[in-house]
């Protein structure tokens, strides 16, 4: 009795032919051939009394149906189409850059996408890729060196050619090394200068969860607008490259003075005033009016300042800290009586 072939798979493949193909049937032992349309394989392996696998050969595009020969007869044919190679390209990339650390799902959209056998960048398989449609792939890209990498897709038909559109750009982490201040008032609003390194195109800078404005100055430089905010909130920088390592920033609240003893003194100076209240560990000046004094911080409730000289009369008191300036206290001079 003649051989029974039931199915063939994959059912299609290309011109060049060269893919493998499994026969499936009964009857197979003792094949003697094995015919594409009146072509016969590249070569083909009984496996069994059920199974074949054949190397299609090279065939002019078109369906050829496939048949079996062996000592007791030909099969019946089963249908397998040569289907022209289409060389697949890739025409955009997106998003277009990620971090050098890999793990980006990226968008391939080109032509020809469909059978797609592998994904690359600069040579690296991708993680892994789904072929969506014959134009679209999406892919988790490698870990790669900072940089241009080709992006390219290989299907039965060959690969894809490098373009300008099928790169993706793996940038390095950035790296934050100082900030011009590490605390500030609660209110914000004051500008602070960032350097580190790989900043450009940065996307995001984050005082904790707040964004802030900022301005990219260089590769190695930021000015940031601080947010309004309160407590402890690490500065990070987001770039293409990923997120930053965190710089210390908190929010301090603004000095209040709630006493001056003595609250007056003669018009000369040399008069030593303890000034009480609340928030002073960061103070950075003490004035006297307009005029700065000399003081010593004692805790963050007491300070000394020493009076300097002025006109009879009420002068107003302040303390500046790095949560800002508290409103002020009178402290009066008085004239010194003649001898």
């Amino acid at each position: 009795m003649a051989p029974t072939v039931s199915t063939v798979s994959p059912s299609q493949g290309p011109t060049s032919g060269g893919n493998t193909v499994t026969i499936t049937g009964v009857g197979l032992t003792g094949a003697t051939a094995v015919r594409f349309g009146t072509t016969p394989a590249a070569s083909y392996t009984v496996n069994s009394s059920t199974q074949i696998t054949a190397v299609a050969p090279a065939r002019s595009a078109g369906s050829a149906p496939v048949t079996v020969v062996s000592p007791t007869g030909t099969s019946n044919p089963v249908a397998y189409t040569f289907i022209a190679a289409v060389l697949p390209s890739v025409t955009a990339v997106s998003p277009s850059g990620g971090p050098t650390s890999g793990g980006t799902t990226a968008a391939l959209a080109g032509t020809g996408l469909t059978g797609a056998t592998a994904v690359t960048f600069d040579g690296t398989p991708a993680l892994s890729f789904t072929v969506n449609s014959a134009t679209l792939i999406t892919a988790v890209t490698p870990a790669g060196k900072a940089g241009a990498a080709v992006v390219a897709v290989t299907t039965p038909g060959g690969q894809s050619a490098a373009s300008p559109s099928a790169y993706f750009f793996y940038a390095a982490p950035p790296r934050l090394h100082s900030a011009t201040a590490t605390a500030g008032p609660t209110a914000g609003g004051f500008t602070v200068t960032l350097t580190g390194s790989n900043l450009l195109n940065a996307s995001a800078v984050l005082f904790g969860p707040d964004t802030a404005a900022y301005t990219v100055v260089s590769d190695t430089q930021i000015n940031v607008t601080v947010p309004a905010g309160t407590g402890t909130a690490p500065i990070t920088v987001i770039t293409p490259g990923g997120t930053s390592n965190p710089l210390p920033f908190a929010y301090l609240p603004a000095p209040a003075l709630t006493a001056l003893v003595p609250a007056g003194g003669p018009t000369s100076s040399g008069t030593v005033i303890t000034l009480t209240g609340t928030a002073l560990a960061t103070t950075t000046a003490v004035r006297f009016a307009m005029s700065a004094v000399p003081f010593t911080v004692v805790s963050d409730t007491q300070i000394t300042a020493t009076a300097p000289s002025g006109p009879a009369g009420p002068v107003s008191v302040t303390v500046t800290t790095q949560g800002g300036t508290s409103t002020g206290l009178a402290y009066t001079r008085v004239t010194e009586p003649a001898v």
